[in-house]
């Protein structure tokens, strides 16, 4: 086993106490995967990675407390001690240091707070989010069917934004969005499983009349997790999936409502290392 098969093995140990068993970190048991002492995989790690072991469990305590703080009704002190702090008050100076927040102020839905995603070994993201209730979006949009393979997908859904900017379809939909903070959504729903296909919509909110060859699509009121993803697309966009994927929809603690997730793009230049761009996941919130 090399070391990066060693490092990703000792990510999945810590994440398995941090998140399942919910125990310390044995520093005996890492040495033993790592096959070292403790200390010279500290510095390994450190030099690999450029951040220390202990600050990296530590913020990705403070990920994960910012999860069970927002989406649970546990008292503060119960996720102070789930997460190795020895009181509320040393753990909601930390909170705050990296939310930005403490931790009643995070229990808003308009606040967002910061993720440092489980390490991936070779790129590291980091995603801000929010919780956000929005009433019924009417939106104005053209649909492509495709096949429902991620290789395909991820090819074929840039290239029917590039057909759609050829056309005057993208055009036409600027022209009919008339929402307050304007930008472009990507959504995709109608999967058929047995025919392993998908429908793909590019769409805005609009008010206006459907013109033919469009279609009206109805988003019942939800309340949304939104993150922000940085950089020029598709990379942006693709690159916050695979980390959804990988980590936070299989292990965060919300239930995903009966609505397709979506994808929103603003309207600056995406092809911009600043441009921004977002990933709407619907949500059921627990009753508090």
């Amino acid at each position: 086993m090399n070391w990066e098969e060693k490092l990703q093995q000792i990510i999945d140990y810590v994440e398995e106490h941090l998140q399942r068993k919910e125990e310390p970190i044995d520093p005996t048991h890492i040495a033993q995967i790592a096959e070292c002492s403790f200390d010279f995989f500290q510095k390994m790690f450190s030099y690999m990675n450029g951040i220390g072991f202990a600050e990296y469990i530590r913020l990705r305590k403070l990920t994960l407390a910012g999860y069970d703080t927002k989406s649970t009704n546990m008292k503060i002190i119960e996720i102070s001690f789930r997460y190795g702090y020895d009181s509320p008050t040393s753990f909601t100076k930390a909170f705050q240091q990296f939310h930005g927040c403490s931790p009643s102020q995070a229990r808003k839905q308009d606040v967002p707070l910061q993720i440092f995603p489980k390490m991936q070994i070779i790129t590291k993201h980091h995603y801000a989010w929010k919780l956000a209730q929005k009433p019924e979006i009417r939106c104005i949009g053209k649909s492509i069917s495709m096949k429902n393979e991620r290789k395909l997908m991820e090819s074929e859904i840039p290239k029917f934004w590039n057909d759609c900017q050829r056309s005057d379809v993208y055009q036409h939909l600027v022209r009919l969005d008339n929402s307050v903070e304007t930008g472009m959504f990507g959504m995709c729903s109608n999967f058929d499983y047995k025919k392993g296909s998908v429908t793909y919509t590019i769409m805005v909110i609009s008010t206006q009349s459907v013109p033919d060859g469009y279609e009206e699509i109805l988003l019942p009121a939800e309340t949304w997790a939104i993150f922000d993803c940085v950089g020029s697309v598709p990379k942006a966009i693709q690159e916050g999936w695979r980390y959804l994927e990988q980590e936070w929809l299989i292990q965060y603690p919300f239930k995903h409502a009966n609505c397709p997730s979506l994808e929103w793009y603003s309207d600056k230049n995406p092809f911009d290392e600043t441009y921004q761009s977002q990933i709407w996941i619907p949500i059921l919130e627990e009753e508090k």
